[in-house]
Order: structure tokens, then C-alpha cells, then sequence
């Protein structure tokens, strides 16, 4: 994972709303939920967790699709697990006596 796409993922997860959305929708990984479930379960306004999704979107942490007139939202386990990878490669690179448990 290249530094830019990792830095764009951690600035999309540095807002509450964000990080709280991203945590449902691993909740409920692989699946993922419609808009107006998130919005409930958030208490948000549809328009404020559409804003959140959309940068959500941008960073590549989560996808969408249509079924219907519902939008269903899903965490990318996928580029998750590539940010914890990317975080984590080099843990402990000075001290082999750690070790990592992800």
C-alpha cells in the first residue's frame, strides 16, 4: 500500500462520525447495511452520514451498491487489512523480542 493511500484512509477514519460508521459497518462486515440503518443506528441526519459516507468512499474503506431505492454500504476488509499490514510491517523491526497480534 502506497504512503498517500494510507494517509488519505487514516485522514478519512480521524473524524468521529467516520470512525464510528467505519466500526458499524465492520460490525456488520461482510454484508454492510443501507444508508438509512447507519443514519438510525447513528442518529444522523441523512444528509450529515451521506457527507461522512462520501469521504468514506473517496478513501477506499468502504463500497456501495444499489438494490433498489436503498444504497447498502459495506466495509472494504480488503484495504482495512492492507492498512493494518502497512501500520504494522515494520513493528518491533528493532526489538525481535515483540511480537505482533493482529
Amino acid at each position: 500500500m502506497e504512503t498517500k493511500t494510507v494517509l488519505g484512509a487514516l485522514s478519512a477514519l480521524a473524524q468521529e462520525h467516520r470512525l464510528a460508521a467505519f466500526r458499524l459497518l465492520l460490525e456488520h462486515a461482510p454484508q454492510g447495511l443501507p444508508a438509512g440503518v447507519i443514519a438510525e443506528r447513528m442518529s444522523l441526519p441523512p444528509a450529515t452520514l451521506s457527507f461522512h459516507l462520501k469521504e468514506l468512499l473517496h478513501a477506499g474503506l468502504v463500497a456501495s451498491r444499489q438494490d433498489g431505492r436503498f444504497i447498502w454500504y459495506r466495509a472494504d476488509l480488503d484495504r482495512m487489512n492492507g492498512l493494518v499490514a502497512y501500520l504494522t510491517d515494520n513493528c518491533c523491526r528493532a526489538n525481535a523480542a515483540c511480537t505482533v497480534a493482529c
